[in-house]
C-alpha cells in the first residue's frame, strides 16, 4: 500500500555495502523502518542520505506492507528545513543525544499523534532558539508525560520527591529521593514552558547532576533503558 506520511528520523544504519535501515517515528504508524536500498551506491542515491540526519522532518511516499518489518520509501521531501539544528556544534550534540534517546524508549508501531506533534515543534522551537543549554533538560521532563510516568504534581511543595513512585513526598524513602538542587530545579522545570526556559538560570555541574537524575528516573520506569553512548559528548560540549 503506498501512502503519505509524515516522520522524524531517529536513527540510520549501514546495510551491507549500499544499502541503509533508517528509523522512524511517524505521524501515522508510530516507529516505523524503512530500507534504502542501493543508496550509498552512487553519487546521486549518496546526496539522498543528507535526508536522513538525526531528527530530520522528512514528507516521504512509502510502500507499506503491516506484516513486515522493513517497508519501502517511494519518494521523499523534507517538511521542515532546519536552519541551525546540524551545523550548530551545541545543538548538534544535543540532537544526537535525544535521537539516541528516542530510539531507546519509542519502539511501538502505533500512531500517537500528541507525542508527534510534540516532537515537530519542540524541535522546531531548538532549531530557531538562541538560548538552549536548558533544552534537552525541558524536553526530557516533558516526554515523561507521553511515555506514561510523568512526576505526579498533586503535591509539590512536598520536601522530597521519590524517583521510583513520581510522587512528592514529607519524608525521604530510601536511595530514590531526591532534595536540594534537583528538587529545586525539578519544581522550576515542572512550571516552565519552552518560551520562558531562558529564564532558568543554573551552572554547568547542576545541569549535568540533574540530567543523570532524569536518565536515572528513566531507567527505573522503562526496563531496558539504558544511559545513551553520546552523553559523554553532550557533557564534554556543555561541561
Amino acid at each position: 500500500m503506498v501512502a503519505s506520511n509524515n516522520c522524524i528520523v531517529l536513527s540510520k544504519i549501514k546495510y551491507g555495502d549500499n544499502d541503509l535501515i533508517v528509523k522512524c517515528f511517524t505521524e501515522k504508524r508510530g516507529v516505523v523502518s524503512y530500507i534504502l536500498r542501493g543508496v550509498l551506491k552512487s553519487k546521486k542515491g549518496q546526496a539522498k542520505a543528507i535526508y536522513f540526519q538525526p531528527l530530520s522532518q522528512l514528507r516521504v511516499e512509502e510502500n507499506y506492507k503491516p506484516n513486515q518489518t522493513l517497508h519501502i520509501l517511494k519518494e521523499v521531501k523534507f517538511s521542515y528545513i532546519y536552519k541551525t539544528l546540524h551545523n550548530n556544534i551545541y545543538k548538534s550534540s544535543i540532537v544526537l543525544f535525544l535521537a539516541e534517546i528516542l530510539t531507546n524508549v519509542l519502539k511501538e508501531e502505533e500512531q500517537d499523534k500528541d507525542l508527534f506533534n510534540y516532537l515537530i515543534l519542540a524541535f522546531q522551537y531548538l532549531d530557531s532558539e538562541d538560548s538552549f543549554s536548558n533544552f534537552h533538560l525541558l524536553f526530557l521532563l516533558r516526554l515523561t508525560r507521553y511515555l506514561g510516568f510523568q512526576p505526579d504534581e498533586t503535591n509539590p511543595n512536598l520536601a522530597y520527591f521519590n524517583l521510583e513512585s513520581g510522587n512528592f513526598e514529607n519524608s525521604p524513602a530510601g536511595v530514590h529521593s531526591i532534595s536540594g538542587d534537583n528538587l529545586i530545579l525539578l519544581k522550576r522545570l515542572l512550571g516552565t514552558n519552552f518560551d520562558t526556559l531562558s529564564d532558568v538560570k543554573i551552572n554547568a555541574k547542576q545541569r549535568h547532576d540533574f540530567l543523570n537524575m532524569l536518565l536515572h528516573y528513566f531507567e527505573l520506569h522503562l526496563g531496558g533503558f539504558k544511559k545513551p553512548k553520546s552523553l559523554r559528548v553532550l557533557n564534554d560540549v556543555f561541561h
